[in-house]
């Protein structure tokens, strides 16, 4: 199937760094009917994460670090309450209240630290490795 792929295919791969995804970041904004926090909020949510992974050189992989922060702006994460959300995968940990300030702590915390803010975590269930299922 991957010996399928159009080159041009290819080329949008390897210049987003796919293969060197570490964590992929998920955050509940811009939602067609707000539920969880008001849509001004959850943009401003948005645009802080995006911001700081491109400042702090998170979002590609470079020469120091092979790996990559992948970032996704979900419609609806269905966790309607306290928002913005936002999980971080594999780790399967969800945060609620994902405010910039929120959002600075997880960075400095979470994604470089590897330590969770338990003070906003709310769910810990990391995806399973590979060759287990959630019932192992």
């Amino acid at each position: 199937m991957i010996d399928q792929v159009a080159p041009n295919f290819q080329d949008c791969i390897q210049s987003l760094g796919l293969a060197q995804i570490q964590r992929h970041v998920f955050i509940c904004a811009d939602q067609t009917v707000p539920k969880c926090c008001d849509k001004a909020d959850s943009l401003a949510a948005w645009d802080y994460l995006k911001r700081r992974l491109k400042e702090l050189k998170l979002d590609q992989p470079t020469s120091d670090r092979p790996t990559c922060v992948f970032r996704t702006k979900a419609n609806c994460l269905r966790v309607c309450q306290q928002g913005p959300i936002l999980v971080v995968y594999p780790d399967g940990v969800w945060y609620h209240s994902a405010t910039p300030e929120v959002i600075e702590r997880i960075i400095q915390a979470h994604l470089l630290n590897n330590q969770i803010v338990k003070e906003y975590a709310f769910l810990v269930h990391p995806l399973p490795t590979h060759g287990t299922t959630a019932t192992d």
